[in-house]
Order: structure tokens, then sequence, then C-alpha cells
């Protein structure tokens, strides 16, 4: 049967404050790279891999397929969570940490060196797959390890607001990724960012291997981690169960309702963020560079909203904040795609700052509610299996499905069903976590 652990009590021993500050910042500039890795790949989907990777068929058929490559790196994500969550529970979070920053570094700088298809053939998108899986294990392997770098440093009652900082990657990622487009767009033509200016982006992420080096050179091991190692040293190896081994035994139903309380989050920001881009630039004729523009000016505000609703879930509890957030997501997913359909760049600005509020309120304590799930010894595999489960279920497969919903119903209200579905199965998976945590 399953049970949902209570969360692990913080350790007696408090971290300099100095210390701390260094975590929390590394945490969230190593969230904030990975991410602006991860969505230069989704920005570029949508504007030019279709053509350059795979050209045959139709301009839908090309957007199905560079969707269907930015869907890879959610289907490997998984694996990257299994395998950085185990050693990470057993070897600490700051090695795996850093492990998923080599990688993403490595897999970023491969796609911006990339021949197309016309230069390699087949090879182009084969390799152009290969990149974005590896790039899906790392962003896999990394939540996870920043997120309990924050949070187990986190003082008493502030664990929400300390998880938020590494919440931050992602619109600050977001906002780099469209910044770098969108300026090197305005600096060249079209010819000329088709043939190369595209790839300056991907070449911009190489200094995540910087930040590497940094956090393996100046950051430690969080102080709740060197507790349960104590306790793993004192049983004999023989004994020592594995993390994964005991979640899929004792936690499975836990990890799979975080998972699908989360995944309509994720499922609606892709959507916004890549779904939209293409829709708007392709099926509404709106400029790219303006709908680039309200991507990253939406994507600035949540830089104030995440903190904000973790500080409030410190202060109130996770779950109601969560739940408010899911709700907002549901009654706005009609309205959504009724603004965006009238191509006015006013109303999709409207549209999409109105989603990311309530995308926000749910971010900003999930790290923190996912990690008090799981006790220290099984957190990092726990915590990023759950987050994963709802990547793979939600932000990787909705920019597909949004395409394929759209050619066979021919309306967005198509896409706003799926949104509502999601936002309902996460409510129903947030109730059943409230009940079960209020029975403890």
């Amino acid at each position: 049967m399953d049970t949902a652990p209570t969360a692990h009590p913080l350790p007696t021993t408090t971290p300099a404050s100095d210390n701390r500050r260094r975590v929390a910042t590394a945490a969230a500039l190593a969230s904030a790279v990975e991410w602006y890795d991860y969505f230069v790949f989704g920005i570029a989907a949508a504007l030019v891999l279709g053509d350059l990777y795979f050209p045959a068929g139709s301009p839908t058929a090309g957007v199905l397929a560079a969707f269907a490559t930015f869907a890879v790196g959610f289907l490997a994500r998984p694996l990257g969570g299994i395998v950085a969550g185990q050693l990470g529970d057993k070897r600490g979070r700051k090695p795996m940490l850093v492990l998923a920053l080599t990688l993403m570094g490595v897999a970023t700088t491969g796609i911006g060196l990339l021949p197309t298809y016309d230069t390699i053939g087949v090879a182009a998108p084969i390799l152009l797959v290969a990149f974005r899986v590896m790039q899906g294990i790392a962003v896999g392997a990394q939540w996870g390890g920043a997120m309990l770098m924050a949070t187990e440093y986190a003082p008493e009652g502030k664990r929400g607001i300390y998880g938020s900082f590494v919440q931050l990657g992602v619109p600050i990622g977001v906002v780099t990724a469209n910044t770098v487009f969108l300026l090197a767009g305005a600096s060249l033509t079209d010819s000329a960012f088709a043939a190369w200016g595209w790839r300056v982006p991907f070449l911009v992420g190489l200094f995540v291997l910087v930040l590497a080096w940094y956090i393996h050179t100046r950051v430690e091991e969080t102080p709740e981690f060197r507790e349960a190692e104590k306790k793993l040293a004192e049983q004999e190896k023989a004994e020592q169960a594995s993390p994964l081994r005991t979640i899929l035994r004792g936690h499975l139903g836990t990890v799979l309702l975080a998972g699908g309380s989360f995944a309509v989050n994720t499922a609606t920001f892709y959507i916004i963020i890549t779904g939209v881009l293409d829709y708007t630039t392709r099926e509404l004729g709106m400029k790219k560079s303006a709908v680039l523009t309200v991507s990253l000016c939406v994507s600035l505000t949540q830089l104030v909203l995440i903190p904000a609703a973790a500080a409030l879930s410190d202060r109130v509890g996770r779950i109601r904040i969560y739940a408010l957030g899911a709700a907002g997501i549901a009654l706005w997913a009609v309205p959504l795609f009724l603004l965006i359909d009238t191509g006015s760049l006013l109303w999709l600005a409207v549209a999409t700052f109105v989603a990311s509020c309530f995308l926000s309120i749910m971010y900003g304590p999930q790290a923190a509610l996912f990690a008090e799930l799981f006790t220290p010894e099984m957190r990092y595999t726990g915590a990023s299996l759950g987050y994963q489960i709802a990547a793979v279920c939600g932000g990787g497969l909705a920019p597909f499905v949004m395409v394929l919903l759209l050619e066979a119903t021919g309306t967005s209200m198509a896409v706003s069903g799926y949104i509502i579905v999601l936002a309902l199965i996460a409510l129903a998976s947030i109730k059943v976590l409230a009940d079960r945590a209020r029975s403890r």
C-alpha cells in the first residue's frame, strides 16, 4: 500500500547565512542556464528546425516533426530523474547537479554546431534527436539536484521561498532565450537567420559549463543529505535499499499523484511558449518578433509572481495555493484561446499574462511541496520522478497535441478542452494529497 511520508524535519545545525545565499544563488543560476538551453530548442522548433532538419512534406508536417523531436527530450527526462535520483540519494545532490549541467552544455553546443539535412542528409535529424535526448536526460537530472540544494539549505519556515529560487530558472530561461532570439532576428536578415543566426542562441548555452565548474569547486553538499548519509553509513551495504525500489514498492501512488497534479502546469506552459508561437505566426499571420516580445514580457512578470506565491505558501500552506492555481488554469482555458484567436497583440498579451499568473501560483510552491512528500533518503528520486512524469504526460506532448487538435478539429477550443481535462486531473490529485496530509 502506498503511503505519503511526512516532511522530513530540518537539521538542527544551521548553515551560515553567506553559504546559504551562495547555495541558493548557485541553484537558481543552475536552473536558469539549464532551462535556457532547454527552451532555445522549443523556440527554434517553432521557427526554423522543421524546414532545416525535416524538409519533406508540408509545413505542418515539418512543424509536427520538429515538435515530436521537442517531445523526445521530455521522454528522456524520467531517465535522467531516475539515474540522478538514485545516485543523488546515495552520493549527494551536488555531484549530480554538476553532471547534469555538463551534459546539457555538451548537448546544446552540439545542436548549435550540427549540420542541416541538406548537408549530411538523414544523419542530421538522427543526431538532432540524439542531442535532444541528452538535453532531456540533463534537465531531468538537474531539477531535483537544484531544488534540493535550495530547499535543504532553507531556514525553518522558508522552504517555499527558497524552493522558488530554483523555479525562477524557468522564467529567467524563457526571458533569456526569447531575448537572444529577438536580438538575432533583429540584427540579421531572414535568410541569414535561417542560415546561421539561429545557431547563436545554442552556442551561448556553452556558458553552462562554467557554472558547473563553479558549483563543483565552491558549493558544499546540503546538510540534510549529510544527515541522511550518516544514517546510510550505519547500515550494512547488503541491507541498504535502492531509493528507486523503495519508491516503487511503498510510494508509487504519491509519485503518480504528484505527476498528475502538475501535468496541467507543464502542458499549459509549453502550449503558451511554443505552441502559441507556432499557431500565431503560422495560422494567424502575426509577426514572430512581436509574439516573442509578448512572451518575454509575460515571463518577466513571473519573476515576481513565483516567489510571491511561494512565500504565501510558507504562511498559509502549499496545497491551498497550489490548488488555487490549478483551478484558475481550468477556468481560464477557454478565454485564453478566445482572446488569442482575435489576432490582436494586445489580447494575446492579456490572455497569456492571466494564464501565466495561474501557472506561477502553482509553480511557486511546487518545489517545496514535492520535496516534503518524501524523506531525504528517497527525496531526490521521488520528487524527480513526480516532476518528470508530469513533464512527459503534460509538457512534452502538449505542442504536438495542440497541432494535431487544431488540424483535426479546425478550432482552438479543442486545445482549451485538453487543458481543462488536465486541470481536472490535477485538482483530483491535489485533493487526494490533501486528504492524506490531513489523515497524517
